[in-house]
């Protein structure tokens, strides 16, 4: 049982120089938290295009990520939620399997069928990251290249375009994006590197670094069951980033831990 209410937001009492405090909000399950994301991501987005015109978001896959992009897509089918206008919308990706276009490992694959297929998107705006068979030999030339088309969008010599919401999932070692503990990836300041050797097959993978993550303007952490309980405590407990790596995901204006009562059910009350 959770120890919070059902969509309790919670201050923890963390700080970090420039960076605001996490916020925690806690669902009493996944369906329920799928639901309250879907819903304020679609409000978030919309809110940036009435500033901006356009908007921006960083998928992420896994369970989690893949139930909320299903439900966004259902919002965006309905007259009443249809306040953004997709084909302003630019969609990247927080990281991907080094692996073939067409292979069940990819993170796009995924999110093309539960969201990009059934949303009118411009297909410019759509930014996968490359696949194995996409001519490049190794994923150090993979991850060269999506640097490269983030700056292009960025533009003034930036390397990273504005981002309004980078969602992540986390693993049960505290893992995000495919940055895992112990990796070099932890400490490597480019803004897309390639993750060599990762303890979770696909061993191949390119991922946005950590300069790219805590660009964005608000990242948002989807974290569900049990078995990853014990890492969020870690990480809103005061780990570090090469700690645990997941407590090294900030945003900029705002840091989000979106969870369902089980995977909160390590945080202490106070």
């Amino acid at each position: 049982m959770s120890q919070f209410s059902p969509g309790e937001r919670i201050e923890e009492a963390l700080s970090e120089e420039g960076l605001p405090t996490p916020d925690v909000v806690v669902e009493p399950d996944a369906d329920r938290l799928a639901r309250a994301v879907s819903s304020a991501l679609v409000a978030r987005l919309a809110a940036a295009q009435a500033v901006h015109g356009t908007a921006s978001v960083v998928l992420t896959g896994g369970g989690i990520g893949t139930a909320v992009l299903q439900r966004v897509a259902d919002l965006a089918a309905e007259p009443e939620h249809a306040v953004v206008d997709w084909q302003q919308v630019d969609v990247w990706w927080g990281d991907e399997r080094f692996v073939p276009a067409d292979s069940d490992d990819r993170n796009e694959l995924g999110a093309r069928a539960a969201f990009l297929g059934r949303v009118g998107l411009d297909p410019e705006r759509i930014h996968p990251m490359p696949s194995s068979d996409a001519g490049f030999d190794e994923p150090e030339e993979a991850a060269a290249w999506y640097a490269e088309q983030l700056a292009a969008v960025a533009g003034d010599d930036r390397a990273v375009p504005r981002i309004d919401v980078l969602m992540l999932g986390m693993g049960p070692e505290g893992h995000v994006a495919s940055i895992f503990p112990d990796s070099p990836a932890v400490s490597d300041e480019r803004p897309v590197v390639a993750v060599r050797d990762c303890p979770k097959p696909p061993p191949t993978r390119i991922s946005l670094g950590f300069s790219a993550i805590t660009s964005a303007e608000e990242v948002w952490l989807l974290v569900s069951g049990e078995g990853k309980a014990e890492a969020v405590a870690r990480a809103l407990g005061g780990a570090t980033r090469s700690d645990l790596p997941a407590a090294g995901a900030r945003g900029r204006r705002a840091t989000r831990w979106l969870l369902d009562a089980a995977a909160a059910s390590r945080l202490p009350r106070d």
